[in-house]
């Protein structure tokens, strides 16, 4: 059976969440508040997200949040792969 290359999935993963955040940066900025509300409302099922929903962050917050689930999302790629592999070889 094949193998995953830890490195390459951590990677991917982490990318994949780090451009997923940039996202949310993008539609805070040009929906504004209202309409940062209702997209992520409509995402949610309804879960409403004004109550938490902070439009003020600096941007050395922003920068330190999308290095945060790069990490986050590679740990998680790697951890996915390793499981994966480790069963692989159990076969």
């Amino acid at each position: 059976m094949n193998t995953l290359n830890i490195w390459k999935l951590g990677l991917a993963t982490g990318l994949t969440m780090a451009l997923m955040y940039l996202g949310c940066v993008i539609v805070m900025a040009a929906l504004g508040r209202e309409g940062t509300v209702l997209f992520f409302n409509s995402i949610l099922h309804g879960i409403d997200v004004a109550p938490v929903l902070r439009t003020d962050m600096p941007f050395s917050e922003m920068a330190m949040g999308i290095v945060e689930i790069f990490i986050l999302g590679w740990l998680t790629g790697a951890v996915i792969a390793g499981i994966y592999n480790f069963r692989a070889k159990k076969k």
